[in-house]
């Protein structure tokens, strides 16, 4: 018998990038952070910024108290940015800035800390997200009205187009979007939706030839969602790349299948990870990110994993290192990248895909009639739908339809290790970290034309932008002005907020559909039997309740989901959106004479913020107004709230909404010392 030949080896794909989204405290913080995370293998930085960075204030302003530092790194000014990025070769580095309102003025610090460490700015290789239209939608980042948004991207990819040529300028962001509860169709439709506004956008102001379309289209990055339902995932990673090869070539006539390849990057889903049993969270990570690996020809080009606790807090650069090594030992352990894609030929796979192809066109076609996705979110659609669908998959949850491991079904647990002591578990900020930063800050203001900086002095460069916004030119070069001149980042965003002023984007929670209909014998009904006996025994129409969004959270889906399902139980709700002081809370809870105040922060800014709104009540002798707070709060904090004065707290664990609401009632007759009330459902 001779022996069998053995097949010639096949060269490995190369692993996509591997990202950890990382920083928080302050820029000298997170510059070692990030040394360390590049020693441990990774392979490409993704920046977190702090909430005044992201919607444009200094750590010294109103709105930022409690935000500074918290959820990433507070970048005021071109020092920060040196500090952040300091013994990081940018010319060798792989930079991913999650940062929208203001990606114009962080890519103008990045790039003025390349020149300064004599780079050739051409060699810069990145993403700026600048997706503006998923913070109106998701997110709420957002600074500026859509139309001069719209502006300050495009002026940016027509820059980099010819400036930084090998940068990312835009990343449309679909992630978030299924964060807020969409659909894979919607995910699509609204993502390219958005992708044709930013592209029409570009192509009709005449910055860019036409013969370049082609380079633009090229630089065009998605950042999309990967949840647990692997196969679904991977087939609407299919289903993209099909649409987006299809709108390039036809809407705007790009022949190079190379320029109309869709580039993504994926962090997998957050919204699936649980607060019970969050060791679980391990598997789905892992699940998820097969979605985007598995196949070839839908692989992504960067994978950044979330920690299993995030849904308990900030994960520790241990946890940040146990995602990193998820995805180094599926690249590089696993036979994966040896094999062409394992799917083509799968009439399953191909039914699929078709169908989210069909379906996303439908709805996209949709969009266009209304005027396209910058239309369709001032007119309130997109958000409307969006809080329709989370409400619904909330619905599916709380019937027991959809299954969650360890929440609605399994729910029996041995002891956790993992979070036997919960304030090791999660990484903490230090609060004093706020005060340095402010510190600092005034330092900087004080100093920066002086020795060793000599920057010149930032009145005429801030002048110089708002003259630039108020006309046609290209914003970059006077943003950049300003970078150089030591000018900060709520200076400038607040010269661009005179010209443009600011936005409220719409709730959607008030043409948001019933999910959950009182039928006779549901827990709903119960609930909305004590909320009309609730009123009568206060001598009132309706209860009134106040929904409130304090400091720069702008993660609204939580609340939104409260005030849909409060109104739904017969509430009169009050919900103003996001970015709300305590001072304008307690104002509106007076001013509407409301029963309670629900109090909705993702951030961790809680323990500084929700203690403000009580003793301003109190100071209002408004004393039989309940607070209820909820949100990412670990348990010590949740202890200290209620010590302070706050009548529940709920978290991600506690997923029945219904209960919620019944709760709430609840504590209104505790205020109001009525008698506990049991209602026959």
């Amino acid at each position: 018998m001779t022996e069998r030949q053995a097949p010639q080896a096949r060269q490995k794909d190369r692993p996509w990038l591997m990202r950890t989204y990382a920083g928080h405290s302050t820029a000298e913080a997170s510059n070692e952070l990030y040394r360390r995370n590049l020693a441990k293998g990774q392979t490409g930085l993704s920046v977190a910024f702090d909430l005044p960075t992201q919607t444009g204030y200094d750590a010294d302003h109103i709105l930022a108290r409690g935000e500074v530092g918290r959820v990433g790194v507070p970048v005021s000014h071109l020092g920060d940015m040196r500090r952040l990025f300091q013994d990081l070769p940018l010319d060798q580095m792989n930079t991913s800035m999650t940062i929208n309102a203001t990606a114009m003025w962080l890519l103008a610090l990045y790039q003025v800390v390349a020149e300064e460490q004599g780079v050739d700015i051409t060699r810069l290789q990145g993403t700026t997200q600048n997706d503006i239209v998923k913070e109106y939608l998701s997110r709420g980042t957002h600074v500026f009205p859509p139309g001069p948004s719209l502006r300050l991207t495009t002026d940016m990819i027509a820059y980099t187009v010819s400036h930084i040529p090998k940068w990312n300028p835009i990343n449309i962001c679909s992630y978030h979007l299924q964060e807020a509860g969409a659909t894979p169709v919607q995910e699509i439709a609204y993502a390219m939706s958005t992708a044709m506004a930013v592209l029409d956008a570009v192509r009709d102001s005449g910055q860019v030839p036409e013969e370049r379309m082609g380079d633009v289209v090229a630089r065009i990055s998605f950042f999309v969602n990967a949840g647990v339902r692997f196969v679904e995932e991977m087939c609407k990673m299919r289903a993209f790349g099909r649409i987006w090869d299809q709108v390039t070539r036809e809407r705007y006539g790009i022949e190079n299948p190379k320029q109309r390849r869709f580039r993504y990057g994926v962090q997998v889903n957050s919204l699936g990870l649980t607060e019970a049993q969050p060791e679980n969270n391990v598997q789905r990570i892992v699940l998820e990110m097969l979605a985007v690996t598995l196949s070839k020809d839908a692989r992504a080009r960067a994978v950044q994993l979330p920690a299993w606790n995030e849904a308990l807090g900030l994960p520790r650069p241990w946890d940040q290192q146990w995602s990193l090594r998820i995805q180094q030992v599926l690249a590089h352990e696993s036979d994966l990248l040896e094999y062409e894609d394992i799917f083509a030929g799968s009439h399953v796979i191909e039914e699929k895909v078709s169908a989210l192809v069909d379906d996303s066109f439908a709805e996209m076609a949709r969009i266009e009639e209304m005027g396209g996705a910058m239309a369709a979110v001032e007119s309130g659609y997109l958000k409307a739908q969006l809080v329709a669908s989370h409400a619904e998959r909330r619905a599916r949850i709380e019937s027991g339809e959809e299954k969650i491991i360890g929440v609605n079904i399994f729910e029996t647990t041995e002891p956790n290790p993992l979070t036997a002591d919960l304030d090791t578990a999660i990484q903490t900020v230090d609060p004093a970290v706020e005060n340095r930063v402010i510190e600092a800050l005034g330092t900087w203001r004080d100093t920066r034309y002086q020795p060793p900086f000599n920057h010149p002095r930032p009145c005429k460069a801030l002048e110089k932008l708002k003259e630039a916004a108020k006309g046609p030119d290209n914003l970059m070069e006077a943003t950049l002005e300003c970078a150089r001149a030591g000018v900060t980042t709520g200076e400038w965003a607040g010269a661009l907020r005179e010209v443009f002023g600011e936005y409220r984007a719409p709730t959607g929670v008030s043409s948001a559909p019933v999910a959950v209909p009182a039928e006779a014998g549901s827990a709903m009904a119960g609930v909305r039997a004590r909320v009309d006996a609730t009123a009568r025994d206060l001598g009132v129409g309706k209860l009134r309740f106040l929904v409130g969004k304090p400091g720069l959270d702008g993660h609204s889906n939580g609340a939104e989901q409260i005030a849909v399902r409060a109104r739904d139980a017969g509430f009169e709700v009050v919900y103003q959106g996001i970015r709300l002081t305590p001072e304008q809370i307690v104002d509106a809870a007076l001013a509407e004479d409301v029963h309670a105040v629900g109090l909705s922060i993702l951030s961790g800014s809680h323990a500084q913020l929700v203690p403000d709104v009580l003793d301003r009540l109190r100071e209002a002798g408004a004393h039989d107004i309940p607070v209820i707070a909820g949100g990412i709060i670990p348990g010590a904090d949740a202890e200290l709230l209620k010590s302070a004065g706050v009548a529940a707290v709920f978290t991600p664990k506690d997923f029945d909404i219904t209960g919620i609401i019944g709760r709430i009632v609840d504590e209104i007759r505790t205020a109001n010392k009525l008698d506990p009330l049991e209602v026959p459902a």
